[in-house]
């Protein structure tokens, strides 16, 4: 995601942060319900394939294109979100160690 958000839009919080549970609570998301990602745009928190989409459309390159799959029905869009979920890492693959943040994207990562 980060190295497809040339305009820096969007910002990064672990939700076992300080940030993280303040946006969990602002939004009274329930974590053993939610094991995805969290989008908070114009102060409303967005999961899963929704959370996706919307995270696409500001997205560089060919990726705001699947914006357009807005139009399929949540549950079903949600199933196929869990599904490809599910499979991702044998799909392609699971690296071993996790990318060394540059200053500039470090400054993305709410504390």
């Amino acid at each position: 995601m980060i190295a497809h958000d040339a305009a820096g839009y969007f910002k990064f919080t672990p939700m076992q942060s300080d940030a993280g549970q303040a946006l969990i609570d602002k939004f009274g998301i329930d974590q053993t319900e939610t094991d995805s990602i969290i989008l908070v745009e114009d102060d409303k928190a967005y999961a899963y394939s929704t959370a996706a989409l919307r995270i696409a459309r500001k997205l560089d390159g060919l990726w705001r294109w699947l914006y357009v799959f807005r139009f399929v029905p949540a549950p079903i869009r949600d199933f196929f979100y869990r599904l490809f979920a599910k499979y991702r890492y044998r799909l392609f693959g699971k690296t071993d160690v996790c990318m060394i943040p540059t200053p500039e994207i470090r400054q993305r990562f709410l504390t």
